[in-house]
């Protein structure tokens, strides 16, 4: 694990192996820093799409500092992430795609909400994805 990169490109390679939930709990578990989700994903079997690309606006982001977001992030913890998010973006930052949850017409940001602000306030309208839900296999058509 010491070599990776956690990048589309390589998520993209853990897709093609059929191994893209692998890679999910890799970053989960490490740079992504989110092992309570990961935890949480192992409790049954979930179904995996992606890499893909899609529009930003198709998203919902869970977390953030508006009234009644999910997980609640005050403004004075929120800004400065998504200025150092901008401010890598700019640099051209390899970012890991986000981690969505697709149920009906919803797809839930559950990893990576502060990416997507920092790409919207770039003005970038898509981003790489990787989308699972507990029911069935989405068909990638479903997406565009």
């Amino acid at each position: 694990m010491k070599d990776m990169k956690f990048t589309v490109e390589e998520a993209i390679s853990f897709s093609k192996e059929g191994k893209i939930e692998e890679w999910v709990h890799l970053f989960l578990n490490s740079v992504g820093n989110n092992v309570p989700f990961s935890e949480g994903l192992k409790l049954q079997k979930r179904y995996w799409t992606g890499p893909l690309l899609i529009s930003i606006d198709k998203l919902r982001r869970c977390c953030g500092p508006e009234p009644g977001m999910e997980y609640y992030n005050p403004p004075e913890h929120w800004e400065p992430r998504i200025f150092n998010l901008q401010e890598l973006i700019r640099k051209g930052w390899g970012m890991p795609p986000l981690i969505v949850q697709h149920e009906g017409d919803d797809f839930r940001i559950n990893d990576g909400n502060h990416r997507v602000e920092a790409m919207t306030r770039e003005g970038i309208e898509k981003c790489w994805v990787i989308i699972w839900n507990s029911h069935y296999q989405d068909d990638i058509n479903d997406f565009y």
